[in-house]
């Protein structure tokens, strides 16, 4: 039983002798202990809800607190199969979560960051952890970009299929006229890369600028000349750091970030259908859209990849995103096994 290696691994008195290895470690622990904890208590609340039918049959208040539970059971095992199947290469691994606001300055920047509200309160509901990496606010209001390190079993795995562009429809609260706006964000999504994954990077293809913190320079990091930005120069990837006071950690988190990107392409190129998706994305407009925010004249959050829908769009922009990911991780799986 895995659970039983990894035990045995967390009492080696030389396992915190590499920090990096120990904590994934005892994350695949905790992440295991929760999981059996989790089934246990579900298989109880079955038994429970079974003993309380036989006692139900003229309780009509018993019959809709059973009906609720079973249904409430029901969605966890849901969650539970689907997690099971987040066996990809890197599915178990950290993430790192870029947005880009699009074209149509404030309107577009305030978008990007009610994405990011999303994103972290999303991310504080399942009890990762997130870190930001740069940020770089709007002129007027929003944030022009952002890159956040969400770290946590399976965060990867979850967000993955959020990469693409994300649509909003509302009336504008910058438009004195009370107009209608369309406004679009990207969403890059890329798995941390540990050091057991090799990726060679030659540094001559690469150029490292340090500078300060543009514009306001982010409410989340810190405002010294210590920012790094690498150029990747044969494939146009840029990644940044800002978060560290020491040029030195931002210049080491910014390799990490560049490895991460590199790994990512190298993964898209063995999916066809994910290599055009990618590759349809374009500009941050009408390109590759993956869901629309409605929220005028009509009120709807739809994913134009699985048709799920829903009208609660304050309960999504809050972090519950749940059924979107699980509707895109299911008919991944989905065509995987056909392909």
């Amino acid at each position: 039983m895995r659970l039983d290696e990894l035990n045995a691994l967390s009492a080696d008195p030389d396992l915190w002798n590499d920090a990096v290895k120990a904590q994934k470690l005892m994350s695949e622990k905790n992440f295991l202990e929760d999981g059996i904890n989790h089934y246990r208590e579900m298989e109880k609340n079955l038994a429970d809800y079974a003993e309380m039918a036989e006692l139900s049959e003229e309780d009509a208040e018993l019959q809709t607190e059973i009906m609720s539970g079973l249904e409430d059971l029901q969605k966890q095992a849901r969650r539970g199969e689907l997690e099971a199947l987040l066996s990809g290469e890197a599915d178990a691994n950290d993430a790192y979560l870029e947005i880009h606001a699009g074209s149509g300055g404030t309107e577009a920047q305030d978008w990007a960051e009610m994405l990011l509200r999303m994103y972290v309160r999303w991310a504080e509901k399942h009890e990762y952890k997130v870190e930001y990496q740069e940020e770089t606010e709007g002129e007027v209001a929003g944030i022009k970009s952002v890159t956040l390190k969400i770290s946590g079993h399976n965060a990867y795995g979850w967000l993955k299929s959020e990469t693409g562009v994300h649509r909003l429809v509302r009336i504008s609260p910058f438009d004195s006229a009370g107009r209608r706006h369309t406004s679009f964000a990207s969403v890059g999504v890329y798995p941390v890369v540990d050091d057991t994954i090799e990726i060679e990077i030659n540094e001559a293809d690469c150029r490292v600028d340090t500078y300060r913190a543009s514009g306001a320079g982010g409410q989340h990091i810190n405002k010294t000349d210590s920012a790094v930005r690498i150029t990747h120069i044969p494939t146009g990837i840029v990644v940044q750091s800002q978060s560290q006071r020491s040029q030195f950690q931002n210049r080491d988190n910014a390799w990490k970030m560049l490895k991460a990107r590199l790994y990512e392409r190298e993964m898209q190129k063995r999916s066809d259908a994910a290599f055009e998706q990618r590759e349809n994305q374009g500009d941050n407009g009408w390109g590759y859209q993956i869901r629309s925010y409605v929220l005028q004249p009509y009120k709807m959050v739809k994913d134009l990849r699985t048709g799920v829908e829903t009208s609660d769009y304050k309960a999504v922009l809050d972090g519950d995103i749940d059924m979107f990911l699980a509707a895109a991780l299911a008919g991944k799986v989905g065509a995987d096994e056909n392909r």
